[in-house]
């Protein structure tokens, strides 16, 4: 993941934890990845990727808010990546945004040039602007429902970021049906967890000797998103698979195909989701953006060889290596695999020497609630049969199936 503004931004989110990161930087005031750093990063990534065989390259453009740095700025990233692609290899972008600062001229150019687009977005408005507001203090969802019709006329492949807080939790339906009616195919839903410091400051992924820190009052609790889930999964299983692409329910659908997950948060091992600073410092994940986790700057090492560093595989290695005793006797490991390291700091039941994740409540009682439906629309697949004929056999069924 690309961050060339680093952290700045334009909004000033209540849960964001990335808004700190400029205390990383003291002294820098532009935060703005020069011209040099960003065409080695484009330069060496194509090279890395195209060394392994990769023939589509996929660039993660995010921030901060990444439209802050003006949109000659992404004309320049793409002549870049023009410049450096050789032949039989293919250029994919992702962009990440608040969708405030998009206009006519920024949406033409994204259709043009095929981004794919992450836009935030809570639910309904009198959801989505209780923490998403800016440095004035002033509700956006207005602002993000004029880039998500701009994105629409201009046919831009556009999904949902839906950050799921305390506030928006306790309304599943709402922010799901409000989605929908908007015309969103897919979503992905975040859940939010944060800690602070006994100083108030957020405080970094665990380690012994942080029990003191406590759980931010904008963060879900385990019991409410495990029941947003649900009822978001009970909607879409009877009315909209097929038509509506969650992607927690997609990823575990094709687990219960025996896939691999494909998100970090949910795989056995993980390692692989980078962060680039805006000045080319390169960190272990987006989330472990803290200075023991800084692997070295592209300046100095090529991309490649930094994440290919020991510290970096060990750093991948250790979510299975460090996975909880219950985690490993748990029925529902093979979906899971102990969720992200950074959300394990809860008390194990029965061991307190042992740390597990924060959602291992919602995940189980997901999985437990789901298990059933994933298993019918697996064997649908297995039939060669799509997975959305299970909203007839739900219709013909006056109960829930069994497991």
């Amino acid at each position: 993941m690309a961050k060339p503004i680093g952290p700045k931004c334009n909004l000033d989110c209540t849960y964001c934890y990335y808004l700190e990161k400029e205390a990383l930087y003291p002294g820098e005031r532009r935060f703005r990845m020069p011209p040099d750093i960003l065409e080695t990063f484009i330069r060496d990534y194509i090279a890395s990727q195209s060394s392994i065989g990769q023939k589509e390259i996929w660039f993660a453009w995010q921030g901060g808010e990444p439209t802050l740095l003006g949109l000659d700025y992404f004309r320049t990233i793409v002549a870049l990546q023009r410049k450096h692609c050789p032949p039989g290899r293919t250029i994919a972008n992702a962009l990440q945004t608040n969708g405030t600062l998009l206009d006519e001229d920024w949406a033409q150019f994204l259709g043009q040039e095929r981004f794919l687009v992450g836009l935030s977005l809570d639910g309904p408005p009198h959801l989505h602007d209780h923490y998403r507001r800016d440095r004035r203090d002033l509700p956006s969802s207005a602002r993000v429902l004029n880039a998500w019709e701009l994105l629409n006329r201009h046919k831009v492949e556009t999904n949902i970021l839906c950050v799921v807080n305390k506030h928006n939790a306790a309304c599943p339906l709402d922010v799901y049906r409000y989605l929908r009616e908007l015309g969103v195919d897919f979503i992905q839903f975040i859940p939010l967890v944060e800690r602070v410091d006994p100083k108030g400051h957020l405080a970094p992924p665990p380690h012994p000797g942080d029990e003191g820190n406590m759980v931010t009052p904008w963060s879900v609790t385990p019991e409410d998103y495990g029941r947003f889930l649900c009822s978001i999964f009970d909607e879409w299983v009877r009315h909209d698979v097929g038509k509506i692409f969650v992607q927690l329910f997609d990823l575990q659908l094709g687990v219960w195909m025996g896939q691999p997950a494909s998100l970090c948060v949910f795989a056995e091992t993980c390692g692989t989701g980078l962060a680039l600073e805006h000045n080319g410092d390169l960190y272990a994940c987006d989330h472990y953006v803290y200075p023991q986790y800084r692997l070295g700057n592209i300046k100095d090492t090529p991309i490649a060889d930094l994440a290919a560093l020991p510290q970096q595989l060990q750093f991948g290695l250790d979510k299975r290596s460090g996975l909880p005793g219950m985690c490993k006797e748990c029925r529902w490991r093979f979906a899971c695999h102990g969720g992200c390291p950074k959300h394990r700091f809860l008390p194990a039941i029965g061991d307190e020497t042992e740390r597990v994740n924060y959602f291992c409540r919602s995940n189980r009682t997901f999985f437990e609630h789901a298990a059933p439906y994933f298993g019918m629309m697996a064997e649908l697949l297995r039939r060669g049969q799509p997975p959305a004929r299970i909203m007839d056999l739900l219709d013909s069924l006056a109960v829930r199936p069994d497991m």
